[in-house]
């Protein structure tokens, strides 16, 4: 693996968090499976309205296969050892009152980065997913419209990188990031 060198000193746990996709197939406990969730739940949200949902599916359960018929054929290329997918949706309107939350996929991602995180430090294989069909998950899952889906996560166990397919085994390393100057601007836009 190359190893992550950051511009300025942040913790260990983000520096090193990344999305592999090698997994063993090996089980992935309950109360790992709710760690996970149980992170995400104490993200921050406007007016602690906590827009975030999680449908989740195991292996060993009878809807894994509608799950998995879900992803495009990229991702169904390398997911088949995962242990759990999860749909990750947002409340669009506030509770409280009813009215568009424009915040909600934001707080809905501080939820997922701290699903991640908690994944990572488990020792977890974490993987965010856009490639799957949000028309059919929509359908298929019973997902009324106020709701938006945001993501999909296979979670797994770690496996080995000669598992996957050899397109991806060059992959399967530490991405890097775009310079701070590319992504920070004192005062305006350039």
């Amino acid at each position: 693996m190359n190893k992550r060198i950051p511009e300025y000193p942040v913790h260990e746990l983000l520096l090193n968090r990344w999305s592999p996709r090698a997994m063993s197939g090996e089980p992935v406990s309950h109360n790992e499976l709710m760690s996970l969730f149980e992170a995400a739940k104490w993200a921050p949200s406007s007016y602690n309205n906590q827009p975030w949902r999680f449908i989740y599916v195991t292996k060993d359960m009878e809807q894994w296969q509608q799950f998995f018929d879900l992803l495009d054929p990229f991702n169904e290329n390398w997911a088949g050892p995962a242990w759990a997918l999860i749909v990750v949706l947002s409340r669009k309107n506030f509770e409280y009152n009813d009215e568009p939350s424009k915040t909600c996929s934001y707080d809905v991602g501080a939820a997922c980065q701290n699903l991640a995180l908690q994944g990572h430090a488990s020792n977890l294989v974490i993987h965010a997913i856009e490639g799957f069909d949000y028309d059919k998950a929509r359908s298929e899952l019973s997902i009324s419209d106020e709701y938006n889906i945001e993501v999909m996560f296979s979670v797994g166990k770690p496996g080995k990188v000669e598992d996957l397919p050899e397109s991806l085994q060059k992959r399967e390393i530490y991405s890097d990031r775009k310079k701070l100057q590319e992504l920070v601007f004192k005062g305006k836009m350039p």
